[in-house]
Formats: structure tokens, C-alpha cells, sequence
């Protein structure tokens, strides 16, 4: 990925036109950012369809390299039951597989939306062809895929305010708040790379965070850190978050 990544830089700073990669997960995010300084005579950008979207398209180039943008290679796509009285709810994990059964990679797709019966992904541009003709059916529901003009309102993450009082702003002191979990079992989380920060593995548990930043735990969920609301004259602290429900 590292060397694909490297090639996409090259050929945007030799041959003086914008180039894109496929959709990258939070680690690979991660490898690609640890990347920076190899790749600092290129400017990019990341985009994965949608403000809050987790699988990103990383593009090399910029406005102020050639003179005009060009759009990231991205298209929504909506999938709802050909017939909605006899359809059965759908999951993530259903979606998915349906996808993966039409013999693409898993790089081609983005984000994947599910509320009930329906679905929006996003996906590259030169597959939104084929994955409308022969997307036809997940699990036993008969589906209608087709592009739509952007995630509707409803389909678009929900975050919900939360205030949590803490000892300190130490990170695993706030994960064990959020998800209710034992410092004791925050640490494991941290060891085995499943805490993300603006997408970068966040490994050093007595790390802080700054106002703004939006943390990833891989099985838990993810939050936006809005900082500290008020302090204690014990010293202890009472800080913000947005949570995606």
C-alpha cells in the first residue's frame, strides 16, 4: 500500500495532474499519514463522500499546484427493497457481503449507511455502473440500487452530547468513562492499536486530546472531544463530548 501510495505522489508531481487512490481504511489512514514527511513535495487531501465518512480517498495535488480542482472520483449510492411489504431488515455485515459477492474489492467501497431496510454506500466513480446492474439482491430482499444525489438527512451520523467528570484529562481516564469500561480494560485497547485520533493510531494511553479532535475505538464507537466544560477545586474535571449513535 505504502509503495502504491508513493507511486500515486510521483506521477502527480511528474506528469503535473491530480491522482487519486482507492478507498483506505483508519489504519491504512494511519500508515498514510505516518507517510507525510516522505511525501511532503506533494500537497493532498482526503475525502471519503461525506463530512464524518471513515473510509477515505487520499488525493495528491492541490488548486494552487495546477491552477483548477478536480473532484474526488466518489458517487453515493442508494439500495432499497424491490418490494419493501416483504422485506427483512438489513445489517452492515449484510450489505457488505452482498458487495463482496459481486467479485469487487473491498477498497472500491466506502462507508456503508443502514437504517432498516434501506442502505447508502459510497463508492468509486468508475464502478457505480456495475454495481447498479448487478446488485440485485441482499440476503433473500430483492434490491433497486441506483446513484442518488448525496446521504439524506436521516441516513447522516447522529451525534449526542455527553459530559463526563474525570480525574484528568488522560485518555484512557475518558474511554472508561464513554464506554463504560474498567482502566484496567482501556489499556488492552491502546496495546492492540484499535484507538484512532483524526484517523492515526493513538497508542500512548496518558496521551490528552485536544478540543476537536474525534476518537476511534474499533468495537466501540467513535466520539468528537469537545474539551473541558469545568473544573473542580479538587482538581477534577467535567469534559464534553459529541457521541455517533
Amino acid at each position: 500500500m505504502k509503495q502504491r501510495l508513493t507511486d500515486l505522489a510521483n506521477r502527480c508531481y511528474q506528469n503535473g495532474h491530480y491522482t487519486f487512490s482507492h478507498f483506505l481504511s483508519a489504519s491504512e489512514m494511519d500508515e498514510f499519514l505516518q507517510m507525510k514527511q516522505e511525501l511532503a513535495f506533494v500537497p493532498f487531501s482526503a475525502f471519503g463522500g461525506s463530512e464524518d465518512a471513515e473510509r477515505q480517498i487520499v488525493r495528491f495535488g492541490s488548486v494552487e499546484m495546477f491552477g483548477y480542482e478536480e473532484a474526488f472520483p466518489v458517487c453515493c449510492l442508494s439500495c432499497r427493497p424491490a418490494m419493501p411489504k416483504f422485506a427483512e431488515a438489513l445489517s452492515h455485515r449484510d450489505v457488505l457481503g452482498a458487495l463482496m459477492n459481486l467479485g469487487i474489492e473491498r477498497d472500491v467501497v466506502g462507508d456503508i449507511l443502514v437504517r432498516d431496510k434501506e442502505c447508502y454506500f459510497f463508492c468509486l466513480e468508475n464502478m457505480k455502473e456495475y454495481i447498479c446492474q448487478t446488485l440485485k439482491k441482499i440476503r433473500h430482499t430483492n434490491v433497486v440500487c441506483e446513484e442518488a444525489d448525496g446521504l439524506p438527512e436521516a441516513f447522516a451520523p447522529v451525534r449526542k452530547r455527553e459530559e463526563h467528570m474525570i480525574a484528568s484529562e488522560r485518555c484512557d481516564a475518558l474511554l472508561s468513562k464513554v464506554y463504560h469500561l474498567s482502566r484496567g480494560k482501556c489499556i488492552p485497547l491502546f496495546q492492540e492499536k484499535r484507538v484512532f485520533v483524526n484517523s492515526r493510531q493513538f497508542e500512548n494511553n496518558s496521551g490528552t486530546l485536544k478540543e476537536g479532535d474525534i476518537v476511534s475505538v474499533r468495537g466501540f464507537g467513535k466520539f468528537v472531544y469537545l474539551g473541558v466544560v469545568r473544573e473542580t477545586k479538587k482538581g477534577r474535571v467535567t469534559v464534553a463530548i459529541e457521541k455517533y449513535v
